[in-house]
């Protein structure tokens, strides 16, 4: 195992692309980013220390992460802020360094205090470091360090999609040789998923706690209810299997897994799709639909399982009785009776505000904004929830990032001793946002750059995201309204190994096609 880590981490260094001429200045930048580090550093009394110290985070961060320069202060400290909390979650051990979602240990942790719920976060988060053998390293764990080189053995007692995030890591690192040897691996992971909880319909259930979800108004600790979650989860991993099936040239298993990926789709649409209430739903274990919008009903747009017949189903996000709050998006619909009922203190999904939710939520939002033309919600809406995420990240005046909290004061609602295990919680995305999100660089498969950027218009007069590793090529995107900031010209620009190879005078999706790669990646 050593050995392979070893050799993955030397093909990491051959194909990682080298840094171009800055634009964002290299001392002001490792200025601002010690500076950042410092004020958080002296937050933290590092009581648990992994991998990477404190002491070594602005170094991390500097030759790991894109560089991020804005208007918004704010949101230029939490974008660091969550490299420098990620960072703090890496844990070498004897088989790789692999990602934990808390520092302290938890009772329903595995080796390492690993944790299996998250870990389709911490690869979209993840994709966009330099470093891509930590997630190698960790997928390595999770899908081999169990008997037999299997599956480690607290892998499934969390749904996960994680074949389906891998396939979008690889839309960006396009490091496919290295998927395509987890074919196997995922292809089990998906067959423990059918012995476990499908159904004789085809549809899945899921315990609510078992999604990470738990007690929910839909359901519970033990219910065992057809969710939009693991069925969602379940037809974006067939997808993916299928799609690298057909790279390794196993033309039949890539048929069988898009057929069971299409035959889901429909039954999932068929099974949850409320439309008097115009809205995906949990169908419980009675058969009947549940009476309570929840946020997971989003999660089919995720994985561009919606069509624009569902479109209305956003109306709610923006409805101050739906999922709109002042402090965030709720994780079930204000008005229902059975909102905010469950107490606090026992990670209650009904109703307050879950970084996890929002992260899924925003993300699909993203791609509904990407998709066919509709009037339901706009950039303006996600400029708006992004920045209300933002300004969720702190706590008694300094940065902070938690399990769940209020969705009216933004209080974060773990406290007392087990607020220890709730710091800088690794349970969401918010860079991700940024990156794919706000300033818009769509990965793809081929050797087309897209970048379609989220932000409204008229929010800011410029922004650059600088040195993001893509196809083996450093990317910089580059938004100058008047060409004054950085003295590039006006105008939305991209530039690819230090070359502008588009321009818009708008801010609007630009394309260019990438330069050849430099080394042949491609199984």
């Amino acid at each position: 195992m050593a050995a392979l880590l070893v050799a993955a981490a030397l093909l990491l260094a051959v194909a990682a692309p080298t840094r171009g001429e800055s634009i964002l200045s290299g001392d002001q930048a490792r200025e601002l980013v010690e500076q950042f580090v410092e004020r958080f550093n002296a937050c933290d009394q590092e009581d648990v220390q992994n991998a990477v110290s404190n002491a070594e985070a602005a170094d991390w961060i500097l030759d790991n992460a894109p560089r991020f320069d804005c208007p918004s202060a704010r949101l230029v400290e939490t974008y660091y802020f969550r490299w420098w909390t990620y960072r703090k979650h890496i844990v070498a051990t004897p088989e790789g360094r692999v990602l934990t979602e808390f520092l302290t240990p938890v009772s329903h942790a595995g080796p390492y205090n690993t944790v299996s719920c998250a870990v389709g976060h911490h690869i979209a988060e993840g994709r966009w470091l330099r470093d891509q053998a930590l997630l190698d390293e960790y997928l390595g764990f999770w899908l081999t360090s169990g008997p037999n080189g299997g599956l480690a053995t607290h892998y499934h007692k969390f749904s996960n999609w994680n074949a389906a995030a891998l396939v979008e890591r690889a839309k960006v690192t396009d490091d496919w040789r290295w998927l395509v040897g987890q074919l196997d691996a995922l292809l089990a992971d998906y067959q423990a998923w059918e012995a476990e909880r499908q159904l004789p319909s085809g549809l899945f259930w899921q315990h609510d706690v078992r999604d990470g979800m738990e007690e929910s108004i839909s359901g519970g600790r033990r219910v065992k209810n057809v969710r939009p979650t693991i069925n969602s989860y379940m037809v974006a991993n067939a997808r993916a299997i299928a799609a690298i099936a057909e790279r390794a040239g196993r033309g039949d298993l890539a048929a069988a897994y898009a057929d069971k990926a299409d035959r889901l789709h429909k039954q999932m649409i068929d099974a949850m799709w409320d439309a008097d209430a115009g809205f995906f739903k949990v169908r419980l274990e009675s058969g009947g639909l549940s009476d309570a919008r929840e946020a997971i009903g989003f999660i089919p747009w995720v994985f561009d399982l919606a069509g624009p017949e569902h479109t209305a189903a956003w109306a709610q996000l923006k409805d101050r009785q739906g999922f709109w709050a002042p402090a965030g998006l709720t994780t079930a619909e204000r008005r229902h009776p059975a909102f905010r009922t469950h107490g606090t203190g026992t990670c209650e999904w009904d109703g307050a505000v879950w970084p996890f939710a929002t992260s899924q939520t925003l993300t699909g939002m993203a791609n509904l904004l990407r998709g066919p033309q509709q009037d339901v919600v706009g950039r303006a809406d996600y400029f708006e929830q992004l920045l209300r995420y933002m300004e969720s990240h702190k706590q008694h005046g300094a940065a902070y990032i938690g399990e769940y909290h209020d969705e009216v004061t933004g209080e974060w609602l773990i406290t007392g001793p087990k607020a220890q295990r709730s710091r800088y919680y690794n349970h969401s995305t918010f860079n991700d946002l940024v990156i794919n999100g706000l300033i818009g660089i769509v990965p793809r498969e081929d050797g087309i750059l897209v970048v379609d950027p989220l932000l409204p218009a008229d929010a800011w007069d410029w922004f650059c995201l600088e040195d993001v590793a893509y196809h083996g090529h450093n990317v910089t995107v580059l938004w100058d309204r008047d060409g004054q900031r950085y003295g590039r010209g006006a105008g939305l620009t991209l530039i690819v190994d230090g070359e502008p190879v588009a321009n818009s005078p708008r801010l609007e999706r630009v394309s260019s096609e990438l330069p050849s790669a430099t080394q042949e990646r491609d199984p």
